[in-house]
C-alpha cells in the first residue's frame, strides 16, 4: 500500500514523539505524512452557547492550530522532503483514526495520550487501533531512542503471515537485523497462553523440538530470499511467549506481533500476547492484523 503514514496528534509529548517516528517512517517509505487531530467536545465541558461539534470558538481553534504547527515543525526537522498534510476532524479519536487507517500504509500513535486516566499503561486510542485498524499500527512506547534488531513473534499461524512480511520489510528499510522468536514447551503442543491452550500432555521432547524448528522455518518461508539484505537470527525458546518477548524487547528496536494467534477465543480481535507486549514492551510495538496490512 502506498498510502500516507498517519499520526494521531493530541498535543501530548507521547503523540509528538509519535510524530517524529512517523516522519522518519514516511521518509523511508517514500510516502506522505498525515497529521490528524480529532476534535470532540467532552459533553460536560461544552462552553455555553457553543455547538458541541464546533472547534472554532473559545480559543479552541488557536490551541489546535498551535498543536498541529508544533507537530509539523518537528516532522519537517526530521523529514524536510516529505509532503505533510494537517487535518482537524470532528469526532471521537478512536473512530477518526480508525477511518484514517483505511487509506494509510502505517498508523503511528503514542502509547499514552491526554487523558484524565494518566496512570493507564496503554491509552484507549492505541489499544483500539491495534485491534481494529485497516493498516499496521506502530505504538511508540518504551525506552527513548530504542536501537536494535526487529524482534518478530512467530507462532506459525496463517493469521500471522502479514506480521512476518512487515517485520522483514521494516528491517530492510531500517538496515537492521531481524530476530525471529518462537516459544515452545514440553507440556503443551504450542505456547500461546490462552484459556484455549491444549491440555497438559507430555510429549517427546526431541520430537517436539524438531517440530517447533520446522514451524519456525516454515513461518519465515521465502522471505529470507525476498529480503537477502536482512540478517535473520532464529530463536527457539522453551518458555512462555509473553515473558520471553517482553524480556527480549529490552534489546530490540521494534517488536512485531500479529493481532491474534492460536487462542481458543478466535473472535477476539487482539490476543493476550499482543496485549501484554503493548502494555509492557521496552521498545515500540507494531501490531499487524491479517487483512489489515
Amino acid at each position: 500500500m502506498s498510502g500516507p503514514v498517519v499520526v494521531g496528534v493530541d498535543g501530548s509529548e507521547s503523540s509528538l514523539t509519535a510524530v517524529e517516528v512517523g516522519a522518519r517512517e514516511a521518509a523511508l517509505r517514500g510516502v506522505g505524512l498525515r497529521l490528524v487531530h480529532a476534535f470532540g467536545w467532552p459533553s460536560v465541558h461544552v462552553p455555553p452557547g457553543v455547538p458541541p461539534w464546533s472547534p472554532s470558538s473559545a480559543g479552541v481553534r488557536e490551541l489546535i492550530d498551535g498543536t498541529l504547527a508544533e507537530a509539523e515543525r518537528r516532522a519537517r526537522t526530521l523529514a524536510p522532503h516529505v509532503d505533510i498534510a494537517r487535518e482537524v476532524v470532528v469526532g471521537e479519536p478512536v473512530m477518526v483514526l480508525q477511518l484514517e487507517t483505511r487509506t494509510a500504509s502505517l498508523a503511528v500513535v503514542g502509547s499514552r495520550g491526554l487523558s484524565r486516566f494518566g496512570s493507564l499503561l496503554l491509552g484507549s486510542t492505541a489499544a483500539h487501533l491495534a485491534a481494529h485498524a485497516g493498516c499496521p499500527v506502530l505504538v511508540v512506547r518504551g525506552r527513548p531512542d530504542p536501537a536494535g534488531p526487529v524482534l518478530l513473534a512467530v507462532d506459525g499461524s496463517p493469521q500471522a503471515e502479514p506480521a512476518v512480511e512487515f517485520a522483514f520489510a521494516h528491517a530492510s528499510l531500517h538496515g537492521t537485523g531481524l530476530v525471529a522468536l518462537h516459544a515452545w514447551n514440553t507440556h503443551t503442543e504450542r505456547v500461546y497462553e490462552s484459556p484455549g491452550d491444549p491440555p497438559f500432555v507430555t510429549y517427546d521432547e526431541d520430537r517436539l523440538r524438531d517440530e517447533e524448528e520446522r514451524v519456525l522455518a516454515e513461518a519465515l518461508g521465502g522471505l529470507r530470499e525476498k529480503y537477502p539484505d536482512v540478517e535473520v537470527r532464529r530463536r527457539l525458546v522453551r518458555g512462555r511467549i509473553r515473558h520471553t518477548l517482553i524480556d527480549a524487547s529490552a534489546d530490540a528496536g521494534l517488536v512485531v506481533v500479529g493481532a491474534r494467534g492460536r487462542g481458543g477465543f478466535t473472535g477476539l480481535l487482539l490476543g493476550s500476547v499482543s496485549q501484554a507486549v503493548l502494555h509492557h514492551a521496552h521498545c515500540p510495538v507494531a501490531v499487524v492484523r491479517a487483512g489489515g496490512a
